[in-house]
């Protein structure tokens, strides 16, 4: 029997990228798949058809995860037409590059609202759900969130405030809910980048490359299926990267 089978699990920013790469792991580990975009529905809408040609159900719905109206039209959208939901995965995220007397009120905001607030609106939005079942939550923190880089001080301290959120929420939500985090390192998700970026992070790593998408995906795949006693951990996929 597959690890997921029978159940629902749903992710934010999950049309592609990280996120895509964990829905299709839970697809193929059982369960059916709901995925948030914002404005990537043509991708979406491709993940759902590789999602079901894996024989799952899949959905896609439209969702701004800094925005509550949203976040709850999101919540009702599931439990009506999958009735329930086993794992959050709360992926959707912003990265983004500025020196920090270079980073506006607005920028410090923008970044906040999608990678802190998102994940609260959302967890709270399905509470009542994943108490019935007694789920899980996992979020997609960043090694951002636990080492200081200089040219992005609003991406790390809003990844940084997930990982206390994580641990709160591991607390707060006990016995019912079991909370954790995945912290990707420099993750080559075959979308463009900087080959001297790649190459530059690559030598700087001890296990001498960078990582993929599936990896993340197989840890996130570990908190949806491990011991419930398991709780308010933050998992680094690094490769050594922040050693």
């Amino acid at each position: 029997m597959a690890a997921l089978d029978g159940n629902t699990v749903v992710i934010t920013g999950g049309a592609r990228r990280i996120g895509r790469a964990i829905a299709l792991a839970c697809a193929r580990a059982g369960a059916d798949v709901a995925i948030t975009f914002l404005e990537s529905k043509r991708e979406a809408e491709r993940t759902c058809s590789e999602i079901q040609a894996l024989g799952r159900r899949a959905f896609a719905i439209r969702c701004d995860v800094r925005d509550p109206k949203s976040v709850q039209a999101l919540a009702r959208a599931v439990l009506r037409d999958l009735k329930s939901i086993d794992v959050l995965v709360n992926n959707a995220g912003m990265y983004e590059t500025a020196k920090f007397d270079e980073i506006s009120p607005e920028q410090w905001t923008r970044v906040f609202e999608t990678n802190t607030r998102g994940p609260y609106l959302v967890a709270q939005a399905f509470l009542d759900a994943l108490r019935s079942s007694e789920g899980r939550i996992v979020n997609l923190g960043s090694l951002g969130g636990l080492r200081p880089w200089v040219t992005h001080a609003h991406y790390c301290a809003s990844k940084a405030a997930l990982t206390m959120l994580t641990q709160v929420m591991a607390k707060a939500l006990a016995p019912a809910i079991a909370v954790n985090c995945v912290a990707p390192g420099m993750i080559d998700s075959g979308e463009k980048k900087s080959a001297a970026t790649l190459t530059h992070f690559a030598e700087k790593t001890p296990m001498r490359r960078n990582g993929t998408a599936d990896e993340v995906a197989a840890a996130v795949l570990f908190f949806a299926t491990a011991p419930k006693f398991i709780t308010g951990q933050v998992l680094v996929v690094d490769g050594g990267l922040g050693l």
